[in-house]
C-alpha cells in the first residue's frame, strides 16, 4: 500500500538543546486509523500539529505525496493544508455561527474572499453538508448556533467540518479527552468509518488505550519525544505500555 505520508528524522525544540521530539521517522499508508498514544508532554500534540504545519519542525522530513511540508509557505502551504483536514480537542467552532455556517468554513480555502464574506458557497458544497449532517447524527441542528451544542455535538460538527474539506488524511488531536465514555466510543466510531467510507488515513492522538486498542489498525507509542512502539494493537502488551507510560501501578 502506497504512503500518503512519510516522516523522517522530525525534531522539533520550542527552545534551543530541549527537543520535544527527537528524530521521528514514521509513514502513514493511505488508509486506516493510526493511535498515537504516550504520556502528556511525550509531543503527541506537537507530531500532529507539525504534520499540518500549525507548528514549525526545528530539523527534519514531512513528505506529503511527494511535496515537502516543512520547506513551503505561504499560498502553496495553504493549499496543501485544504487537503489535511483537522479535528481538535476543543473543537475550535465558532459559536456564534450556525451548524451549517461552521460546516461551510471547511470550504473556505475553495471560494473568493468576496463569496467568503458573503457566505456564499456552491449548491453543491452545500448539499455535501446536509449529506454530513446526516451522516453524524445532527441534521435536526442545522440552522442552531454552535454554542447550544453539547461536547459530544460539538466534537461532531468538527469532524464534519473537517470531512468538508474533502482530504486526503484525517487528523484529530486528542478528540475524545472532555466527553464521557459512550459519546468517546461513538466519535472513535465516526472517525473510523468516515475513514474507511472516505479511503483516506486517520491518525488520531489518544489517551484512552483501551479505545485506542478497540479502533485502531495501528498503535504508535511515543515516550520522551521517541517512538518506541509500533505495531497492531495485539502485539501491544503490558510491558509495551510500561515502556511507554512508566511503572505499573496503574495496569489492573
Amino acid at each position: 500500500m502506497a504512503a500518503v505520508l512519510n516522516i523522517r528524522g522530525l525534531t522539533k525544540a520550542y527552545k534551543p538543546g530541549m527537543p520535544v521530539l527527537k528524530g521521528i521517522d514514521l509513514d502513514f499508508d493511505e488508509r486506516g486509523l493510526t493511535a498515537i498514544i504516550g504520556s502528556s508532554g511525550t509531543g503527541k500534540s506537537t507530531l500532529i500539529r507539525i504534520i499540518n504545519r500549525l507548528v514549525n519542525p526545528t530539523e527534519g522530513s514531512i513528505l506529503f505525496k511527494g511535496v515537502e511540508l516543512s520547506r513551503i509557505e505561504g499560498r502553496q502551504l495553504r493549499e496543501v493544508r485544504r487537503r489535511i483536514g483537522m479535528v481538535f480537542q476543543e473543537y475550535n467552532l465558532v459559536e456564534r455561527l450556525s451548524v451549517m455556517e461552521n460546516l461551510l468554513t471547511g470550504r473556505l480555502g475553495y471560494v473568493s474572499a468576496l463569496d467568503a464574506w458573503r457566505r456564499k458557497f456552491p449548491e453543491e458544497d452545500v448539499t455535501h453538508a446536509y449529506e454530513l449532517l446526516d451522516i453524524i447524527g445532527l441534521s435536526d441542528f442545522a440552522h442552531q448556533r454552535a454554542d447550544s451544542l453539547s461536547g459530544g455535538q460539538r466534537q461532531r460538527v468538527g469532524i464534519a467540518r473537517a470531512l468538508m474539506q474533502r482530504p486526503e488524511i484525517l487528523l484529530a488531536d486528542e478528540p475524545t479527552s472532555s466527553l464521557d465514555p459512550k459519546t468517546s466510543v461513538e466519535i472513535m466510531e465516526l472517525l473510523k468509518s468516515q475513514g474507511v467510507t472516505n479511503g483516506i488515513p486517520v491518525v488520531v492522538n489518544i489517551h484512552d488505550v483501551e479505545l485506542a486498542r478497540r479502533f485502531a489498525d495501528r498503535i504508535v507509542g511515543m515516550t520522551g519525544g521517541r517512538v518506541v512502539f509500533d505495531g497492531p494493537p495485539a502485539q501491544l502488551t503490558d510491558d509495551h505500555l510500561k515502556m511507554i507510560y512508566g511503572g505499573e501501578g496503574w495496569l489492573q
